[in-house]
Parts: structure tokens; sequence; C-alpha cells
């Protein structure tokens, strides 16, 4: 049992620092007595700093969050006799934006134990993406049967983050991004498409005003996200039905207008992602490459609207810094948002992580912009627990005060902050890219889920995996995963899931490796060894099912997770057909006809690398499944 660290704390307290150091001070392993350690705190205008000698230590803060930092700090350093740091953050505020739109909706207690080690880094701001999962009282279909929030649930999440010092603030859509409330015939009538609200309709701005006052209500903060991201198709769906074809640079221009008035009477201060002011101006209908801002695009922007440029994929400083200054050029406030990759699958991508987060950061600092956002998206059935996004917001923290990435920092401080081997966390890329892959620049490849879903028969990745040794690496990671869940931290969970993980992996890649060659080639003696590796594939694959539900709800609520029961449970019944066939195959019969056909190309790039796989439906199946 870990021995208390007794202090004795006076001076410059914050507001709700009693209740805040009750919930911060168990982690710490810190006891406030009369008779502890000395440690005087002061509150000045500088950054925060901690200085510690034998007689006492001295805590300086600036913001309240910054306190819970520096306690933390005087934790790590506390068997050190003397010692000294001072920090000036990077930006004027950092946040962490969750996204529980993707089928995962983090429960309010999971939310307050990230709330506690944001605190303990330091990060000030927080919000979760919310698309339709937040309640809108006069709109009953809105997130039903998705795990909504209700008011009274938000409002107790920022009264928690208020006590820590942390500003909490509405995260929502108002144009594209909605199909999974447009999608109900009670909302159909304001489609423009599928995933885009239609503007210009009366009744779309009265719904509008519904969902911002909804979003803001729980909050103390005046901020809100608009969203207004990938409205791919705006104005040539009903839009272009009823009114005819306009510029989208003035549909965009006149729906954000009616958006603003509904914020504006409610005094609030808006944030926007910036993309769609790119978009209309590129050749590819990309962010990226649309060349300088139009005089349209210019025209379009709303001064007093902040711009978030997001960006989770670009590698060179020389890039960010490129796209900064074409956002200031449209003459609205620049915000950044950087990636933590844990939507490439069921395990994150740190190694793009950090290839894509450090030389984002390094422009936005040098930029001087004054709000970061660290995003952490579950696109496609958000797999990835969000525990594994713990490490990335670290990153983002230890950045911010200290100016740069130093990896042992990292390790060290998530040890104090995070309560855990951040090493456990960085390797899980090994679960992406397999030795002998090799990934772009715009979708990394995730091996861990094409193969985790391809189908035993119908093989669309075997050209592009030929030669890649993947049962021996899941083997590996299997050994090495069960060290991590045998360490026993709080995350011997979350390591037990990608233990087993790994388990299926490796016979279910044995089985991928060789199959196709071995009924092509007439090798039924290697085919019937084969169908063992399947076998007890599908026999794990039900474990890893059964571990993936506990692990889903010790941090969501239920909504979502059958998404993954279906996956899981299509992964074992293809297998058992698989077995099947094959046997039949080895008993005499005709051949599967889909292992005949000739291994193809699928994602593999003219130069070798590999296009990342990121939605089921292109990994199981040529057909369309939905």
């Amino acid at each position: 049992m870990e021995t208390m660290k007794k202090i004795s704390i006076i001076g410059a307290l914050p507001q709700q620092f009693e209740q805040a150091f009750s919930l911060l001070a168990p982690s710490l392993g810190f006891e406030n007595t009369e008779n502890g350690f000395p440690v005087r705190i002061e509150h000045t205008g500088h950054g925060l700093s901690v200085r510690k000698d034998r007689s006492g230590a001295v805590l300086c803060w600036e913001k309240r969050v910054q306190l819970y930092r520096a306690l933390s700090i005087l934790c790590e350093h506390w068997d050190e006799e003397e010692f000294s740091t001072q920090e000036t953050p990077c930006f004027e505020t950092l946040g962490v934006m969750l996204d529980v739109s993707r089928n995962a909706v983090l429960r309010p207690d999971a939310l307050k134990d990230i709330f506690n080690k944001m605190a303990l880094m330091g990060i000030d701001l927080g919000m979760m993406y919310t698309e339709d999962t937040y309640e809108i009282p006069e709109q009953p279909y809105f997130g039903w049967m998705r795990g909504r929030y209700s008011i009274e649930e938000l409002r107790g999440l920022d009264d928690y983050a208020d006590c820590l010092g942390i500003e909490l603030c509405p995260c929502i859509q108002t144009l594209g991004h909605l199909n999974r409330a447009l999608h109900w015939p009670a909302l159909a009538h304001m489609k423009d498409n599928e995933e885009v609200i239609l503007a210009d309709d009366e009744k779309t701005y009265a719904f509008l005003e519904q969902a911002i006052r909804a979003a803001v209500k729980p909050y103390r903060s005046k901020r809100i996200h608009i969203g207004m991201d990938e409205a791919h198709g705006v104005g040539l769906g009903a839009h272009l039905a009823r009114f005819g074809y306009e510029d989208p640079h003035t549909i965009i221009r006149r729906h954000l207008a009616r958006v603003c008035e509904i914020t504006d009477k409610l005094g609030l201060d808006v944030m926007m992602w910036s993309d769609m002011y790119f978009r209309p101006d590129s050749p590819t209908n990309g962010y990226y490459d649309s060349g300088e801002p139009s005089k349209e695009s210019i025209a379009s922007v709303n001064p007093d609207v902040t711009l978030v440029y997001w960006d989770y994929y670009h590698e060179k400083k020389e890039e960010y810094d490129e796209m900064l200054r074409k956002h200031h050029i449209l003459g609205a406030p620049v915000a950044f948002a950087g990636g933590i990759w844990v939507w490439a699958g069921p395990a994150p991508d740190y190694e793009k992580t950090i290839d894509s987060v450090v030389p984002g950061l390094e422009s936005a600092r040098d930029a001087k912009v004054p709000l970061v956002l660290a995003t952490a998206w579950g696109d496609n059935g958000a797999e990835a627990n969000f525990q594994t996004a713990l490490v990335g917001m670290q990153l983002f923290a230890e950045f911010d005060y200290t100016g740069r990435y130093d990896e042992q920092a990292l390790i060290r401080r998530f040890a104090v902050c995070g309560r855990g081997d951040a090493r456990a966390f960085l390797r899980l890329s090994a679960f992406n890219t397999v030795p002998g892959m090799r990934h772009g620049e715009m979708r990394p490849v995730n091996a861990a889920k094409f193969m985790l879903y391809q189908d035993p028969l119908v093989q669309l990745f075997e050209r592009d995996t030929q030669g890649c040794e993947m049962a021996k690496h899941y083997a590996m990671l299997e050994t090495e995963y069960a060290g991590y869940a045998e360490s026993g931290d709080e995350y011997a969970p979350l390591y037990r899931f990608y233990e087993q993980l790994a388990g299926v992996l490796k016979h279910k890649c044995a089985w991928h490796e060789n199959i196709g060659t071995a009924v092509r080639g007439g090798d039924r003696e290697q085919a019937k060894a084969l169908c063992e590796e399947l076998r007890k594939a599908m026999e794990l694959a039900e474990c890893l099912r059964k571990t993936w539900r506990s692990l889903w709800n010790s941090t969501n609520k239920p909504f979502g997770f059958e998404v993954i029961d279906g996956r899981m449970g299509a992964v074992c019944a293809r297998c058992e057909t698989a077995c099947m066939r094959v046997q039949e195959w080895i008993d005499g019969g005709q051949a599967p006809e889909e292992l005949l056909e000739p291994p193809m190309v699928y994602t593999m790039q003219e130069n070798g690398t590999l296009f990342g796989s990121y939605a089921v439906g292109e990994i199981v199946s040529a057909c369309k499944i939905d």
C-alpha cells in the first residue's frame, strides 16, 4: 500500500480548493495535515512555478488549474531534497475535445476521472463533441437510443469541472455531420442531403435555436463550438431543388449569419471548424490543397467567429505554417486543433500522433495561436477505448508548459498524472503497422482493424500484406501486453484487451497469410492445420468480444456496443463458415471459389505504402453491406 505524503498547505488558495484537493489528493498520495511538510501557495500572474527544499515547498499559480499541475509536479519530485521549475504556457488556453457521437458516449463518472487527470496535467478547457448526443427537450428523437446526455448530467459535469478550474463548453453541429439526427422521419424534412441540414429554411432555424439554447443551458461558459465542418454537398440536394444553384460560399455565409443571430442573442463567443472556407476553392473538395483564399471565401467569413484549423495529418512544420498563414488571410481569430489518433481502429496510433502533433504545436507556438485543442475522434464505432487518449493529452500538456516534446519527460509525467505506464500506450502503434508495411501521410495503415475484420474467404488484403509476418508479430505483442497486464496498474483491463486482441490476430493472420496459397496449390494438409488456427481464432474472438464489452461498459454508456457485438459476431460466423467450406474441400469436395480468385492489389499505392482502411464496409466484402 502506498505511503501517504503528509503536507501542510497554507497561503493563497483558489475557490473550491478543499473540494478539488479531496478529489485529486488520493491519486497523488497527498494528505493535508497540520504537521505535514510545509507547502505555501502563492497566486501570481506569471504562469506556475514549484520550488522545494528541506524546509518546505512553494507553489505559484496564475490559473486555478495550474495549482493542480503544480501539485502533480511536487509529487513527481517528492523524493528530491531540492527542486525548482518555472513554466509559462505557450498557449492562452489548452483544451481537449472528446468525440461522444460515434457510438461511444462516455459515462459521467468516466468523464470525471478524465477531468481529474486533465487538472493534474494543467489542461483548462474541455468539450464533448455532441452531434446528437445531448438533450433538446422539444425534440424527443434527437439522440434517441444513442445515449444522449441529459441537461442535468451535463450541468453536473460542468460543476465538477469548474471545481477543478476547468472550463467546459458545448461542441455541436449546425450544418453538416447531422446524419444520425436527420435519418429519423420526424426530422427528415430538414435534410439538404443525408449529412447536411437544409439552409435557408425557417424550420431549420427554429430547430437550431432549440438546439443551441439546449446545448448552452448546462454550462457556465459563454463559449460554443458550432461545428460546420465537412458539409459536403451543401446546396446540392434539397436546397438545389428548392432554391436553384448558388455558390456554396454564399450559402454558408448566409447560414452562418442566421446561426450567429441566435448565438448573439445568447451572448456567446463562437468558434467553428474552418475547412468549409477552403473546400469550395479546392479542385478535389479538399482542405489543404485549395491555394490562396478566394475573394468569395474571405467575404463569407464572420470576423467575430474563431476559425479552428484542424490538421491531423501533416508531418512538417512548414506545412502547418503555410496553412496558418492562409487562415490569417481570412481575417478572423484562429485556433488550432491537432489529433490524438484513437480513431484508427481498436488500437490508437501514437506514432502518427507524435509525427503530426509535434510540428503542429511548434507552428501554433511560433504563430502565437491563443487556443489549441487536442481532439480524440471515434470514427466508425469508437473501437479504441478513450482511455487510450490520455497519453496524447499528456503530450499536449507537456508541450504547452515546456514548449517542446520529450518522450522521457512524457513517461515520467504520465506516471504521476495518469498513474500508468506511457510506454504501454505508445507501443499500441505496433498493432497498426506490422514490419514490412509502410503507411502514407493522410491515412496511416491500420492492420489491427483490417486483419481483425477481413473475411477469411473474401481476402481483400491478401496481396497488400504478402510477405508480412503478421502472425509472428502479433504473437510478440500478445506476450508483451500480457506483461503489461500483469504489472497491476489501473489500466490492467485495457492491457488485457490488447493481449487478447493480439491473440486473435496471431491465429487469424496465420490463416490469412497461408490459406490462399494452400488452396490454390492443392495443399490439403496445410489447409487442415490452418483450419485449426482459424477455429482457435474464432474461440478467442468470442472471449475478446466479452472482454471488449466489459471494457466498453467500464467507461461508456451501453448504447453503441450493439455495433461492436454485431461486428465480432460476424467475425465468428464467417470463421465458422470458412472452416466448414475448406473442410469440405479437404474431404474431397469443391474448393471455395473465393480462395481460388487471384489476389490483387487493393490499398497498396504505387510507392509501396498502404492506404489505411477505416470503415468496416470497405474491409469485409466487395459487396455493399448496408
